[in-house]
């Protein structure tokens, strides 16, 4: 059922409460960190004391760039399990990550002075993302239609291939190189600073605002193809411009942070159960709560073990792979039922 209306009360109660618990997380999480700080030489006007270099050169655009990519994240997930039908789609599982990082992978090895990071892997990424989503959603239809498990098992083999590919990618090239690709495979916000942080903000934000200008086509599609034609929807218009949105926001984030898998799947699932379906609400609302979730799983992950430094992707994995089951065995009940 598509919800109508909805309030301004309701639109500000909901996003300001998300919005004050990922500013409370964000202070937490930046104050949070193997090494101790002295708070009055970290915020000393001359910004040269070792507290100062350590909160707002290393752990404050950490975080900050934490919060951007779990949000991009977060919202390419609950876009594609609008838009495929699918409460298990998610930009990892389905292969566009991957993708992603295997186009952002190869221009960075054949390009590796030319522009860089700044432009050609950024393009590449979100290539690669569009590419993905193609060929996946492409091989999954069934007698024109698109079936919810057809495209599950073909995302995971897509997933696969496109996994090996890095691998062989990372065994031809140099030790500099190698070093550069399993960066890509286990996800990390190690590399950043504010400039990166600025350009990825501008980006996400710019897919965030054209999904939810889409959010009553959504809601629609949500509801298949034909209901969604009876209300008006120009469909084929819609699901073009809804799959570029979330490839923009898969490819900006997989070009900076490499793949970080399950904060598409989580994220969305919880954040329905607290606001619901409507997506005038989920997709702001899965970007803050997506914001929330990575910068929490990046302060276990440089935290947990003291001094040494997990991958983030680790972490999000070790959360997401008991919800994926969770979700499938009842998808698997529903479906039976």
């Amino acid at each position: 059922m598509v919800i109508a209306h909805l309030t301004w009360r309701r639109l500000l109660r909901v996003h300001g409460l998300l919005l004050l618990a990922l500013v409370a997380t964000l202070v937490a999480a930046a104050a949070i960190g193997p090494v101790g700080l002295d708070w009055r030489r970290a915020f000393d006007p001359s910004m040269t004391s070792p507290d100062a270099v350590i909160l707002f050169r290393t752990r404050v655009p950490r975080v900050l760039l934490a919060a951007i990519v779990g949000g991009a994240l977060a919202t390419a997930g609950a876009t594609l399990q609008a838009l495929l039908r699918n409460p298990l789609a998610d930009p990892h599982l389905l292969g566009v990550s991957s993708g992603a990082a295997l186009a952002g992978v190869c221009a960075l090895v054949l390009h590796p002075v030319f522009l860089g990071r700044t432009l050609v892997v950024p393009a590449a990424a979100f290539a690669g993302a569009l590419a993905s989503m193609w060929i996946v959603v492409g091989a999954s239809r069934v007698g024109g239609r698109l079936d919810s498990y057809t495209l599950l098992l073909v995302g995971v083999i897509y997933n696969a291939f496109a996994g090996a590919l890095l691998m062989f990618v990372n065994s031809v090239v140099d030790f500099y190189q190698a070093h550069g690709v399993l960066f890509w495979l286990m996800g990390s916000l190690g590399a950043s600073d504010y400039r990166v942080v600025g350009a990825l903000a501008l980006y996400t934000l710019t897919g965030l605002g054209v999904l939810v200008m889409r959010a009553r086509d959504l809601d629609c599609l949500s509801l298949g193809d034909d209901r969604a034609a009876e209300l008006g929807v120009d469909v084929e218009r819609a699901r073009l411009v809804v799959f570029v949105a979330a490839s923009l926001l898969v490819g900006a984030v997989v070009s900076v942070s490499g793949m970080i898998g399950f904060v598409g799947l989580v994220v969305p699932h919880l954040v329905r159960m607290l606001v619901g379906a409507d997506h005038r609400l989920l997709l702001p609302g899965s970007y803050l709560g997506g914001a929330i979730f990575l910068v929490c799983a990046d302060t276990i992950a440089r935290t947990a073990l003291g001094g040494t430094e997990v991958p983030v992707g680790v972490v999000t994995a070790l959360c997401g792979a008991p919800f994926f089951t969770y979700l499938l065995r009842r998808e698997r009940r529903r479906a039976g039922a």
